[in-house]
C-alpha cells in the first residue's frame, strides 16, 4: 500500500483496530477512575486501618503525586521501548500494586501501594493515548476513536464514584482496589492478542537530567498543592515545595532547549494550538475535579445520601459526557474547527457550575443538581474529544508517547491543583461564614451546615471562572482548522513500513 501524497509505503490499517480500541479504552478507564474510586470508600478504609484525619488524604494524594509527577518520564519510556510493551508492563504493574493496596494492613502499606499504582499509571496512560494516535490516522476514524477515548477520560472520574459506592456498600473498601486485577488481566490478554506497534526508538537516549528536573518539579508542585488543602497556603513546608517545584520546572524548561535528547522536545509545546490544548485541558479539569469533591461531600454530608445513592447521583453527568463526546464531538470534529467545539463546551460547563452556586442546605436534587450535571457533562464531552485529538495530531511517531504524556500531565496536574485550590477556598469561606453568623450556641449545627454549603458555593464560583478562562484560551490559542480543511502538510503523520 502506498501513501496518496508521497508515494511512500505506509502501514495498512489494522483489521483488529476497533477491538484494540476496546482494550485501550478499558485500561484508560481503569487509570482515570482509580483517582476517584477510593473517595467514597475513604471513611471505611480510615476506620479499618486506623488512619488519622491528617493522614487520610494520602490515599488520594499518593496516587496523584506519583501519577502527575512521572507522566513525562512514562511517555518518553514508551517512545524508546515501544508503546505496546510499556502498555502491557503498565497493566501488570498496576494490577500488582492494586492487589497490594487491597491487602493493606496498615496506613503506610496502603499509601505505598497507591504511590506504586500512580507510578505504573504514569507508564500506562501515555502508552494508551499514543496507541490511539498511531492506530487511527484516517480523519473520520480518528474522530470516532477520540470520541470514545474522550468520553472515558471525561466520565471516568464519575464512574469511579459510582463504582466506589457500589463496592463499598455491598462488599468492602478493599474491592475498590481488588477490582483492578481482573480488569488488568483482561486488558493484558487483549493487548497481546489485538494490539500492534512500531518498534521503539532503540537509538534514542533517556534525558536523565531532564527526568530529575521535570519529574522532580512536577512532583514538588503537585505535592505542594495537595498539602495546601490540609496545611494552608502560608505553611512554610507548602511554600518550600511550591517554590522548589517551580525552580526545578524553570531549570527543566531551560535544559530542554539544550539537551541532545530532550525529555519534552520544544517543538511539541511551541506549537500554539497544541499549547492551547494543554492549557485548556488543565483548567477544565481543575474546575471539574473540584466539583467532584464538593458534590461528593454535599450529597453525603449535607443531604445525607448513602455511598451508593451518591454514586448513582453522578450517573447523569457520566451519561452527558458520553453523549457529548460520542454523539456530538465525534460527529462534528472532522469538519469543524476544534475551538468551535471547545468554546461552547466550556460555556456549557461553566453555566452548569454557576447553577450549582445556588445550592442550599435544603436544595432538591432534581431541580438544581441534576440540570447542572447535564450541562457540565455535555460541556466536558464537547471539550475532551477535540483536546485529545488536536493535541496529538501531526506528531511524529517517535514523539507520540511524550505528547500523549503531556496531555495526561495537563489533566492530572490540573485536577490536583484545582482540587487543592478550591478545597482551600471552600474551607476558608466556611470558617469565615460560621465565625460571622454564629450567635447562639444552640444553632451551631444549623450554622455549620450553612457554612459548609456557603464554602462550596464560593469555591464553585471559582470553578466556573476556571472553565471560562479555559474557553477564552481555547478561543485565542487553538487556531487549527477542521481536519478536512487542513493543508496536506497538516495531515496526521503516518508511519512508514520499516
Amino acid at each position: 500500500m502506498t501513501g496518496t501524497r508521497t508515494g511512500e509505503p505506509v502501514t495498512p490499517p489494522d483489521p483488529h483496530r476497533w477491538w484494540g480500541l476496546v482494550v485501550i479504552a478499558l485500561a484508560q478507564l481503569m487509570v482515570v477512575l482509580d483517582a476517584t474510586i477510593v473517595n467514597i470508600a475513604l471513611p471505611s478504609a480510615q476506620r479499618d486501618l486506623g488512619m488519622s484525619d491528617g493522614n487520610r488524604q494520602w490515599v488520594v494524594t499518593a496516587y496523584t503525586v506519583a501519577f502527575g509527577g512521572l507522566l513525562l518520564l512514562g511517555g518518553r519510556v514508551a517512545d524508546l521501548v515501544g508503546r505496546k510493551r510499556t502498555f502491557v508492563i503498565g497493566l501488570i504493574g498496576f494490577a500488582g500494586a492494586s492487589a497490594l493496596g487491597g491487602a493493606a494492613v496498615s496506613p503506610g502499606m496502603l499509601f505505598g501501594a497507591r504511590a506504586l499504582q500512580g507510578s505504573f499509571a504514569a507508564v500506562l496512560a501515555p502508552s494508551a493515548l499514543s496507541l490511539v494516535t498511531t492506530t487511527f490516522t484516517a480523519p473520520k476514524e480518528r474522530a470516532k476513536a477520540f470520541g470514545i477515548y474522550g468520553a472515558l477520560a471525561g466520565s471516568g472520574s464519575a464512574i469511579g464514584l459510582l463504582t466506589g459506592g457500589l463496592l463499598t456498600e455491598y462488599l468492602n473498601w478493599r474491592w475498590c482496589l481488588y477490582v483492578n486485577v481482573p480488569i488488568a488481566a483482561l486488558a493484558v490478554f487483549g493487548a497481546c492478542a489485538l494490539l500492534r506497534d512500531r518498534p521503539g526508538n532503540r537509538g534514542g537516549r533517556l534525558d536523565v537530567r531532564g527526568v530529575v528536573m521535570g519529574c522532580g518539579g512536577l512532583v514538588c508542585v503537585v505535592y505542594g498543592f495537595g498539602e495546601a488543602a490540609a496545611r494552608g497556603w502560608t505553611d512554610p513546608f507548602v511554600l518550600a515545595a511550591l517554590a522548589g517545584g517551580l525552580a526545578l520546572l524553570a531549570a527543566f524548561a531551560w535544559w530542554q532547549t539544550r539537551a541532545p535528547s530532550p525529555l519534552l522536545p520544544p517543538q511539541i509545546i511551541k506549537d500554539r494550538t497544541r499549547a492551547g490544548c494543554f492549557l485548556t485541558m488543565a483548567l477544565a479539569v481543575a474546575g471539574l475535579f473540584g466539583i467532584f469533591l464538593f458534590m461528593s461531600y454535599y450529597l453525603q454530608v449535607v443531604l445525607g445520601y448513602s455511598p451508593l445513592r451518591t454514586g448513582l447521583a453522578f450517573l447523569p453527568l457520566t451519561a452527558a459526557i458520553i453523549t457529548g463526546s460520542t454523539q456530538i464531538s465525534a460527529r462534528f470534529l472532522q469538519r469543524t474547527a476544534p475551538r468551535a467545539l471547545l468554546v461552547p463546551g466550556m460555556l456549557l460547563a461553566s453555566s452548569g457550575t454557576l447553577l450549582l452556586t445556588t445550592l442550599t442546605v435544603e436544595a432538591e436534587y432534581a431541580t438544581r443538581v441534576l440540570p447542572a450535571m447535564v450541562l457540565m457533562g455535555l460541556g466536558m464531552g464537547l471539550t475532551f474529544t477535540p483536546v485529545f485529538a488536536t493535541a496529538t495530531a501531526g506528531v511524529a511517531p517517535h514523539d507520540a508517547g511524550v505528547t500523549s504524556a503531556t496531555v495526561n500531565t495537563a489533566q492530572q496536574v490540573g485536577g490536583s491543583i484545582g482540587t487543592a485550590l478550591l478545597n482551600t477556598i471552600a474551607t476558608m469561606s466556611s470558617t469565615a461564614y460560621v465565625a460571622a453568623h454564629l450567635r447562639d450556641p444552640a444553632q451551631q449545627a444549623q450554622i455549620t451546615r450553612e457554612g459548609i454549603v456557603h464554602g462550596y458555593t464560593v469555591a464553585l464560583w471559582w470553578s466556573a471562572g476556571l472553565m471560562l478562562l479555559a474557553g477564552l484560551i481555547a478561543a485565542l490559542m487553538v487556531t487549527a482548522k477542521a481536519p478536512d480543511r487542513r493543508a496536506p502538510t497538516d495531515a496526521p503523520v503516518r508511519e512508514s513500513v520499516a
